[in-house]
């Protein structure tokens, strides 16, 4: 859909804007075409525009979630390997319009998707749909296929007979040569970020292990960025994270076992750091049987500790919950995690939106409600400034100056 010919004016109750200032009162935001056009006190409205009033709402920056795979679907309906073995690709990407539907009317106006997990390179389709106005869904930011050093992802081949021909849910590389061929390859196909595994279950009990030497790290990411393609680095184990920083990548997604010095390492270095949450709690939950959003079980006991060095030690911290793994359209499970885990629901909602804007290049288009940026704008029923649950009660979604979802009784 096109940005509407007639002019926007919004009365929220309240606004944040995304930066430093507290929630303000008598607030006016004014859309025209794809842009905020003004903001300012309440005033009599320009001619000739639409109406929308909020009394109750607190109008706010469209959120970001920058950890998405809009390619997957809840481990607890379908394994990660049916998925990948069972699921047609077409039949995946219709999947992934409807979950890209759902994100959007969830407030979150913009996406970046690290990798379809063997869906090829839908995830670049699905973005040209998006931006065609063929399909509702956020804005992308996508990563083709991610990269995976040989036999060390998934589906794992000693599942299978020895001479099956298994399809894997990455592009597998070995060496410095091979692994900057993928990047180029990535790249060439329309990938704006560079996703690397840098670890992952391939020890001889299961455990977790890095993949690639830092030199081979190193290959990569200087090759991704002369491309001008920004890395992230898929890191759970300590020494992974350690070898993906001195490669020099641009963030660390998940960190679960971090010590504080790399995290020290990851703030001086300047890497965005993308601690999944949400992820963490549905994957403990299908295996262990825990309830969702449990903070004393084991696992997130354990990711705590983690996520609060990252805050004391100054990180550059994103919003991003590897959605996905748990159902689309409850990406606001994330922020209640941070805030559940040390943030304050001002810090959580600056992630999800100015500082993500920033991680992902994109601070002087979107992120921010300010007169010239893009208008992705969403309205919630109450203060997530001090409740950060009202994000679950979204009453309005405009991405680019469309309206998506409306208040109730209102056409």
């Amino acid at each position: 859909m096109s940005a509407a010919a007639t002019p926007i004016h919004i009365r929220p109750g309240r606004m944040w804007r995304g930066d430093d200032r507290a929630v303000q009162s008598g607030m006016t935001l004014l859309i025209e075409g794809n842009r905020i056009r003004a903001i300012g006190s309440r005033a009599q409205p320009p001619g000739d525009c639409e109406i929308i009033d909020l009394p109750e709402a607190t109008l706010l920056p469209g959120l970001i979630d920058a950890h998405a795979h809009l390619f997957l679907h809840p481990y607890s309906e379908t394994s990660w390997n049916d998925q990948v073995l069972k699921e047609a690709e077409a039949y995946r990407t219709i999947r992934a319009v409807r979950h890209a539907h759902a994100t959007l009317l969830a407030g979150f106006t913009t996406l970046r998707d690290l990798g379809t997990e063997g869906a090829g390179y839908a995830d670049i389709a699905l973005k040209r749909a998006i931006t065609e106005d063929l399909v509702p869904g956020p804005r992308l930011k996508v990563a083709g296929r991610a990269i995976v050093a040989s036999g060390c992802y998934g589906p794992a081949r000693s599942l299978f007979r020895p001479d099956c021909c298994v399809p894997q849910g990455a592009e597998e590389v070995s060496g410095g040569d091979e692994i900057v061929r993928a990047v180029r390859h990535q790249a060439a196909h329309g990938a704006d970020w560079i996703k690397l595994y840098g670890d992952y279950r391939v020890g001889p009990d299961g455990e977790t292990t890095p993949t690639f030497s830092e030199a081979e790290l190193r290959a990569a990411i200087a090759c991704a960025h002369d491309l001008n393609r920004p890395v992230a680095v898929h890191a759970t184990s300590d020494e992974a994270m350690r070898r993906a920083l001195e490669a020099g990548c641009d963030s660390i997604e998940h960190g679960y076992e971090g010590r504080r010095e790399t995290f020290t390492l990851m703030a001086r270095k300047g890497c965005a750091f993308f601690p999944t949450l949400t992820a963490r709690d549905a994957i403990a939950s299908y295996r262990h049987g825990h309830a969702e959003d449990d903070p004393h079980s084991e696992a997130m006991r354990q990711i705590a500790i983690t996520f609060r060095l990252a805050i004391e030690e100054g990180v550059t911290i994103g919003c991003g919950s590897d959605v996905g793994v748990f159902a689309h359209g409850t990406n606001y499970r994330e922020l209640e995690w941070m805030v559940r885990l040390g943030m304050s629901p001002h810090q959580a909602l600056m992630s999800a939106t100015a500082i993500n804007a920033r991680i992902l290049r994109c601070e002087n288009s979107f992120g921010r409600l300010e007169p010239g940026l893009c208008a992705d704008v969403v309205a919630v029923k109450g203060d997530p400034t001090r409740d950060i649950s009202a994000l679950r009660r979204i009453e309005l979604v405009i991405k680019n100056g469309v309206v998506y979802r409306r208040p109730e009784g209102t056409s």
